[in-house]
């Protein structure tokens, strides 16, 4: 199949990918593309890298096996524990990374986007580690909705921008992100939180995320004598916890890699957010990918009950990964969300986040033999979700 995870050149994954920038953007984006490599694969940065993902980060992740779960589904289920990340989310990876970049560069002002809140949480959590000033853009919907979230950056020192145009979700939010960094190219560098954006950073993004199934094998070899699972269970939104979890993977067609989109009231109806299920190709945000769009080209505002996966794009490598068959993606329902929430908070203790539930009710959609080993990528813990746990499951 000859399919790998890792950008051309130009950016490209097959057709999808690729920067198309304003001109104000043109030196930022030239700057990343020619250095970026160089800086992340030097030692020093290596060093400084996995150094703080170790003693700061609290990685490696655990590979838990669900027992009670494993039994419900007649299967053997690991969860790669990234909620217990500090910040509590895969989120952090990718912004420690950055915020190391972003210094070598030079940069003193940072911006962000975020939409759940949790990569606002951990850009805010690396500005306050290296004091660095730091502005982020949310959605003044997941304003409200993630509250808890914008208390915890304004503490780290953040200044929180609701954006109220569009819907007032993740999408409106890179938009205001990216108009600041067009005002502010000199000074200022931006840390896209998931795969999507122009090259370099869906890339970028992805190799941070890769210390997910890199530590991934060598768990998983201790625990079941291989390092290669039968399944791969993951969220998607922008995608980078999917993209991380399926990196080391993609070229081993034995793994089945298998993605959730929030499938809101239905891919079927206008409510919904499964870009990749009912997409068509076009160009959000700087780069090529399938898009939530009229006949016409008009992007499609998106939903979800789960503010990360509120997005009507996904990144470039999910888009080429199903154009070639190599992962397969579901649409998946708020309410089989909730109901693989509640399922894993009773049978395992764990509060999941609502973009995490989205992979667990993949759980319920598969045909697994007794022998294979799945792996869900538990992206995020449920903190900032337990007003909606609390309303939905009252209302049950």
């Amino acid at each position: 199949m000859n399919v790998k995870a890792v950008a051309d050149k130009n950016g490209y994954y097959g057709e999808f990918g690729g920067a198309y920038i304003p001109e104000m953007l043109y030196n930022n984006i030239s700057e990343l593309k020619s250095r970026y490599l160089d800086i992340i694969n030097s030692k020093e940065f290596r060093d400084e890298y996995m150094q703080l993902l170790k003693d700061y980060v609290g990685r490696p992740s655990p590979l838990y096996y669900a027992g009670r779960l494993s039994h419900h589904f007649g299967t053997r289920i690991f969860l790669k524990r990234e909620d217990l990340n500090h910040t509590g989310s895969h989120k952090i990876n990718n912004t420690v990374g950055q915020i190391i970049l972003a210094s070598k560069l030079g940069k003193k002002r940072i911006i962000a986007e975020t939409g759940a809140g949790q990569h606002g949480v951990a850009t805010a959590t690396v500005c306050a580690l290296k004091g660095l000033e730091c502005i982020v853009y949310m959605g003044a919907t997941d304003v409200e909705r993630q509250a808890r979230n914008v208390t915890l950056m304004e503490m780290l020192g953040a200044k929180v921008v609701p954006v109220e145009s569009g819907n007032k979700t993740l999408k409106d939010a890179t938009n205001e992100a990216l108009r600041d960094w067009i005002s502010n190219p000199e000074s200022t560098h931006y840390i896209i939180g998931s795969i999507v954006g122009p090259h370099p950073f869906p890339d970028m993004v992805t190799r941070f995320q890769s210390v997910i199934s890199l530590e991934m094998k060598s768990q998983l070899k201790e625990k079941t004598g291989s390092e290669d699972p039968d399944y791969i269970l993951a969220c998607i939104g922008g995608g980078s916890n999917a993209a991380g979890a399926f990196y080391h993977y993609v070229e081993n067609e034995n793994v089945k890699l298998i993605g959730a989109e929030g499938g809101g009231m239905g891919a079927e109806t206008d409510l919904t957010s499964a870009s990749i299920t009912t997409g068509r190709p076009g160009v959000l945000h700087a780069c090529k990918s399938l898009l939530l769009q009229t006949t016409d080209g008009q992007v499609i505002e998106p939903y979800s009950i789960s503010a990360g996966l509120d997005y009507p794009g996904v990144g470039p490598l999910h888009s080429y990964l199903h154009a070639r068959g190599r992962a397969r993606y579901y649409s998946i329902n708020d309410d089989d969300a909730l109901k693989a929430a509640k399922q894993m908070i009773e049978l395992e203790g764990i509060i999941p986040a609502l973009e995490s539930a989205h992979a667990l009710a993949l759980l319920d959609k598969m045909d697994f033999n007794s022998n294979d080993v799945v792996v869900v990528n538990l992206s995020g813990r449920g903190d900032k979700d337990l007003e909606t746990y609390i309303k939905r499951f009252d209302d049950e």
